[in-house]
């Protein structure tokens, strides 16, 4: 089993609800909006590495900006449609400063079977956004993550 550790975070303003998601970067996700957004998460080794040290990590890796120092509250572990098992946490983002983040890269074979290798943002873009249009956003995996934080939010 492939394990996927994320940060959704969160913000409270106004007394509205913004989540921070992501943009997939690279070619096949670049004229894409409906499921074409992700929580910051990545794969890790529960062996070699606790979920949360996971989510931290791919959130600082892929946004290039520290996440905010804590609490982190675990939502819950989801299903992905690929068969990976996604734990997300959340945090509360609202000093999250994103003046200066930073995407990382990934390589890929582009145009496919051309022999050429290219570079791409593992995410292109990210944005507060309110929780319905996160659901339309978000890949659909994920959408039951934002279901959960509300929840949460409204037993807190």
């Amino acid at each position: 089993m492939i394990h996927s550790a994320g940060l959704l975070l969160y913000r409270l303003g106004g007394g509205r609800l913004e989540l921070l998601i992501a943009h997939m970067g690279g070619p096949f996700w670049a004229k894409k909006e409906a499921g074409a957004w992700s929580i910051p998460k990545g794969e890790y080794d529960p062996d070699a590495e606790s979920a949360l040290d996971a989510a931290t990590r791919e959130f600082r890796e892929e946004l290039g900006v520290e996440p905010p120092g804590g609490p982190f509250a675990e939502l819950g572990t989801f299903p992905a449609a690929s068969g990976k098992r996604v734990t997300v946490f959340v945090a509360d983002g609202a000093g999250l400063a994103l003046d200066d983040v930073r995407f990382g890269e990934f390589e890929m074979e582009w145009p496919p079977r051309s022999g050429k290798r290219a570079s791409f943002p593992e995410v292109d873009r990210v944005e507060w956004t309110d929780p319905d249009t996160a659901r339309e956003r978000l890949v659909k995996g994920q959408r039951v993550a934002v279901d959960a934080l509300e929840r949460a939010l409204a037993e807190a």
